[in-house]
């Protein structure tokens, strides 16, 4: 990666005697869509917010360009910023709501006219400059909140759950937009969500929040492919946990388990480094990687509790001999007959599955 451009570096922000936020350092390239993903209260509002400058953090350093900008209040920052809500003047035209940065700036009026024209072209509003927001959609009126933020060529752009009052339509459709914006203009985004398909969508890499932490980032491919945490597995991905009686290893990064039922699995990837004298083991099986077992293959032994159609494939809800559950999505054509009911065995990619210890 090349050097940073924007780093948070030993953040921590408290409120009283509650730490929202906990020794968080991260580091974007100029350029980058960085997403903040993880559940409500993690903490990824609140390192945006410190970046913005609407939150003095604790403890620790904020940097653009390698520059401290904690000393810079938030209307000097020159960020700019995407909310929720679309926060756009009621009456004020569209072309005004953009030009407002503009004009807070001083910029000319030639200068305002050819850029709002621009930003208007950008995000694809021909046509609409001389409307009243409420006059627009949902989804045209957060164009214009974007197209606002852009207008004064801010070196960071933050988004602070944008899409999430929208329908799913208009959010896929404006996740296409917001991918080619970026690509487009080449600003550098941090991103806030608590939805793992839009953040797998837009980002070059996903910084995963839990309880104040990052548990990981990487790229979505590696977060899903290479989880180094339960957490970070079972909330990027569907994800099947089972629980395992026995774990013994073989070699550096393989090691057979033994299911509550006695059924034996070999050459099931090992990670050494989480490998040790604990309690609980635990083995995580995406759905996808799921199928029927083999004939002369060592199946797990499941009966099928139901059976949901979801379009291009159909999800089976089965149960182990032990009580748990867990799900096996399949492709809808390979789908014959009804499973409901039926005793099957399974069996999965070896490689795509991982142990986690506790």
């Amino acid at each position: 990666m090349s050097q940073s451009f924007l780093s948070v570096e030993g953040f921590k922000k408290t409120f009283g005697d509650v730490v929202a936020v906990d020794n968080v350092s991260l580091s974007l390239s100029k350029g980058e869509f960085l997403t903040f993903l993880g559940p409500s209260g993690s903490g990824k509002s609140t390192t945006l917010y410190a970046i913005a400058g609407f939150d003095i953090p604790t403890e620790g350093d904020i940097r653009i360009e390698g520059k401290s900008i904690l000393s810079i209040p938030s209307h000097k920052r020159n960020i700019g910023m995407v909310f929720q809500r679309y926060t756009l003047f009621p009456h004020l035209t569209i072309s005004e709501n953009i030009a407002f940065p503009l004009r807070v700036r001083r910029r000319s009026a030639a200068e305002i006219s050819a850029r709002v024209k621009e930003m208007i072209a950008l995000v694809r509003l021909e046509g609409f400059e001389h409307r009243m927001p409420s006059q627009l959609s949902g989804g045209q009126q957060q164009r214009v909140a974007l197209a606002r933020a852009l207008a004064y060529d801010p070196p960071v752009l933050l988004m602070d759950e944008p899409l999430s009052a929208l329908d799913k339509k208009l959010r896929d459709d404006l996740q296409i937009e917001i991918r080619r914006i970026h690509q487009q203009t080449g600003v550098t985004i941090l991103y806030v969500t608590h939805d793992q398909e839009e953040a797998l969508r837009l980002s070059d890499r996903i910084a995963v929040f839990n309880h104040g932490r990052i548990e990981q980032i990487g790229s979505g491919t590696e977060l899903y492919r290479s989880p180094k945490t339960r957490f970070v597995a079972g909330f990027v991905g569907d994800s099947n946990f089972l629980r395992v009686e026995q774990v013994s290893a073989v070699g550096r990064d393989e090691a057979i388990i033994t299911m509550p039922d006695g059924t034996l699995f070999d050459k099931i990837p090992l990670q050494h480094s989480l490998f040790g004298a604990t309690q609980t083991c635990e083995i995580m099986i995406r759905p996808q990687s799921i199928r029927l077992a083999k004939d002369d293959e060592i199946g797990l032994e499941v009966v099928v509790l139901d059976v949901t159609f979801l379009g291009e494939s159909v999800s089976l809800y089965l149960a182990t001999k032990w009580g748990e559950t867990l799900i096996m999505r399949i492709p809808e054509r390979s789908m014959i007959g009804s499973l409901a009911q039926k005793h099957i065995r399974i069996a999965w990619e070896r490689n795509e599955s991982h142990l986690f210890f506790s």
